[in-house]
């Protein structure tokens, strides 16, 4: 019975260590051997691999895929004009060396995102500190970008490859927040009547403009005018001495005739000798000197 027992208990044994001594490694991970003592530790690759049981060699298995570091909660940075903003951040990393990673972090590979996260948050603390409130906001992309640059370098000396930083949200703390809302609405009001009185200085500017050029135009307009009213006078002047010297008699009547529109058209009570010269070409087609009497012309006008 003791012999029985001591078979199963070596078989027990034989199966522990040999179970501890193989192991497989897959394509998301990559292993790395450290030997008891001082010695170097090994990287392996995929498949199928032996070592020696504990605690002479230890195996530890790093994830090489693309993670993602998402911390809940928020990170607190200043703007250069003393306003306090919540950020979340994102950060996607993979492990592009597996042995510096497993030195450097003192053979724990958890505290490579805590370095990681670290180096995130000292890098947008720069970057916000840079930065107005309003800039900020309006430039999360180029903080983003930013930060990226200043972590890729420190995050490879201890073989960590950073993917990609962005920054997810930013937010205000609650007791701040009423006080930099009232702020940006007081400076969006600003800018807008800036604007508006820009535009109405532009409107005015384009309307005296149009009345300097209007007023040019009438006056050019005018002076045509009068240009082509004086040839006019003037072809009309010499159409009329034209005609008065081909039939004398025939442009007085014409002239007569003319001045009989204007008076009796004006709307007036005239009193006036018949016999007078005005009206002359009435009592004759010729216009022949009035016959009869000396009697002198009265005339009186009332409106």
């Amino acid at each position: 019975m003791n012999r029985i027992i001591a078979l199963v208990v070596a078989v027990v044994v034989v199966l522990f260590v040999g179970s501890s001594m193989m192991f497989v490694v897959d394509e998301r991970h990559a292993g790395v051997i450290s030997q008891h003592g001082e010695g170097a530790p090994e990287i392996v690759l995929p498949g199928l691999h032996f070592k020696l049981p504990p605690p002479f060699q230890t195996l530890t298995l790093i994830d090489t895929r693309t993670l993602t570091l998402d911390e809940p909660g928020s990170d607190r940075f200043s703007t250069s004009d003393k306003n306090d903003v919540l950020v979340n951040t994102v950060i996607k990393y993979r492990v592009a060396d597996p042995l510096k990673l497993f030195e450097s972090n003192e053979k724990n590979t958890q505290t490579a995102q805590e370095r990681l996260a670290a180096l995130a948050r000292t890098a947008l603390s720069a970057a916000f500190t840079k930065r107005t409130l309003s800039d900020a906001l309006g430039e999360q992309q180029d903080i983003s970008t930013e930060a990226r640059k200043i972590v890729e370098q420190p995050a490879a000396a201890f073989g960590v490859e950073l993917v990609d930083l962005q920054l997810t949200r930013i937010d205000f703390p609650p007791a701040v927040a009423d006080s930099v809302y009232k702020r940006m609405i007081a400076a969006r009001q600003q800018a807008a009547a800036e604007e508006r009185a820009k535009g109405t200085a532009d409107a005015d500017a384009v309307k005296a403009d149009a009345d300097r050029q209007q007023q040019a135009i009438l006056a050019d307009a005018y002076k045509e005018a009068q240009t082509v009213k004086g040839e006019g006078d003037a072809q009309a002047a010499s159409i009329a001495a034209e005609a008065y010297g081909v039939d004398p008699q025939f442009y007085q009547f014409y002239q007569s005739l003319e001045a009989y529109k204007k008076t009796f058209g004006a709307g007036d009570v005239m009193v006036v000798d018949p016999n007078s010269d005005f009206f002359r070409f009435m009592r004759s087609p010729n216009g022949g000197a009035p016959s009869g009497t000396d009697a002198t012309p009265e005339l009186a006008r009332k409106r």
